[in-house]
């Protein structure tokens, strides 16, 4: 709503998921999971609601949902069908080792035959950044 964390998330996962795979999607007995990591979250709405509440706002019930980033990993697996595990991490370190470090967990544990990787930030003085990358072995099409 106040926001393009949601709308870019989505837009480099299907980037990405079209490229591998196409308009037939992620085959049936292929397990994709999601890690997606951004070290401020959705800060554009963070924001929005700080100032709203500093200056006696209503901040509306749909608007928490819509701006909490597991919300848009799991539009994301919905809409493409993937059948593997759904998680978002703040990094403590380097994100993208951070995330690559947890689709191995995935991976290695059984989970997801693969992993779709998003990395995004956002910053108050520049555009939103992010990018998405499939890891592992899914079969191919």
């Amino acid at each position: 709503m106040h926001s393009d964390f949601a709308p870019v998330v989505v837009a480099v996962a299907q980037r990405c998921l079209l490229r591998r795979y196409g308009s037939t999607g992620v085959p049936a007995g292929v397990r994709t999971g999601i890690v997606l990591v951004s070290a401020s979250g959705d800060l554009a709405s963070a924001q929005y609601v700080r100032a709203s509440v500093e200056t006696g706002g209503r901040v509306g019930p749909l608007f928490f949902f819509q701006s909490v980033p597991n919300s848009v990993a799991g539009y994301v697996a919905a809409r493409w069908g993937l059948r593997g595990p759904v998680v978002c991490l703040s990094p403590t370190g380097d994100p993208y080792a951070d995330g690559v470090a947890e689709a191995d967990l995935l991976r290695d544990d059984g989970d997801a035959d693969e992993v779709l990787l998003i990395l995004i930030e956002q910053a108050p003085d520049r555009p939103t950044e992010a990018v998405a990358v499939l890891l592992g072995g899914g079969a191919r099409p």
